[in-house]
């Protein structure tokens, strides 16, 4: 498919049964009926920054800030190894607090005492401290540039700089981390064009991991009342990008779950092949929201992950019993 492929399918609802059923049967042709489990541990919610959707802005002053200690993130990891867990999503705001020495002291400590594979989800970096972090022990980062148009970036996100979101993409790759980025479907002012752009940079990058999810603004941030339901149109977006980059770890987002009970599922079916269960402690959850409608913020780390398994089970799928790592190191190890 090229651009214009893209955007005839993006805009055709009629194919839609046609392009999900394509998107699932490529999922199963490269990862089987596996689904990975990684446990997501919210391990800060204070952020520099000021993106108009999110939350967490800094200027959000309703927020209950918390930053959870370096013991208290070790103990969840633990406890996510112990549940038979392999990979484990460490994500917070950009909190300056955690600096590479910081980090590089926690992943060592979680590299020591368990076997997981670590994703680090913590923002914009200098290049020298994302070596540092791979140097440490940590497997994966994920970042998203969240749209490729550069005026819809600039506008939403204020004080971040879009050619720099790039560079560190690419400063994470050359560090060795297996990469992953994404987008948010249905932002104000976004268009079919606009989406297609962000499919085809999807394949350009060569992303080992690719995040979609729909755009729902928090109701104490500027975009406040802009939301409509984009799980649709996300879905779409999720389907044609398996079809693109069939080998890419995509997750079904909470997100999808938020705008309808069968939105996780929805998403399994149309490419994704990643559920991360939220394994942040119960009394940090409810302070961590992104978004409105947040699923599970009461439940304990055991019993998420529980539903979890039993989800997946009652769709006929199966939990996959490797790291998930990125299928491109299983092909240079084969042409090795």
């Amino acid at each position: 498919m090229n651009k214009n492929d893209i955007i005839e399918i993006l805009l055709k609802d009629p194919d839609e049964d046609k392009i999900f059923a394509e998107a699932d049967l490529t999922r199963k042709k490269i990862f089987g009926e596996e689904v990975h489990l990684r446990g997501l541990i919210e391990f800060s919610n204070i952020c520099a920054r000021n993106c108009h959707y999110c939350g967490l802005r800094k200027d959000n002053p309703f927020v209950k800030r918390y930053r959870m200690s370096k013991e208290e993130i070790i103990s969840s990891c633990k406890q996510a190894w112990e549940m038979g867990l392999k990979s484990v999503v460490l994500q917070s705001g950009e909190d300056g607090y955690f600096t590479a020495r910081v980090m590089e002291e926690i992943i060592s400590s979680i590299k020591s005492l368990t076997g997981l594979a670590i994703t680090l989800s913590i923002g914009e970096m200098p290049r020298a401290d994302y070596f540092r972090l791979k140097e440490a022990g940590a497997d994966r980062f994920f970042m998203r540039f969240e749209t490729s148009d550069p005026a819809l970036f600039s506008r939403y996100k204020p004080d971040s700089s879009y050619i720099r979101r790039f560079d560190c993409l690419r400063w994470m790759k050359e560090a060795g981390f297996q990469v992953g980025s994404g987008i948010m479907v249905g932002l104000p002012g976004q268009d079919i064009q606009s989406l297609a752009r962000d499919i085809m940079l999807f394949r350009e990058l060569d992303l080992d991991m690719i995040g979609i999810g729909p755009f729902i603004a928090h109701p104490d941030t500027p975009l406040a009342g802009k939301n409509k339901n984009n799980l649709k149109a996300a879905l779409k977006v999720l389907a044609v990008t398996r079809i693109l980059c069939p080998k890419a770890h995509m997750p079904a987002a909470s997100a999808m779950e938020a705008l309808s009970p069968m939105g996780r599922e929805s998403a399994l079916k149309a490419g994704a092949n990643v559920i991360m269960p939220n394994i942040t402690p119960e009394k940090y959850r409810k302070e961590y929201i992104l978004y409105p409608g947040k699923i599970a913020l009461s439940q304990s780390p055991i019993e998420t992950v529980q539903k979890a398994r039993e989800f997946i089970k009652s769709i006929g799928r199966k939990e996959s019993l490797d790291y998930g790592h990125a299928l491109r190191m299983k092909d240079e190890t084969k042409s090795a």
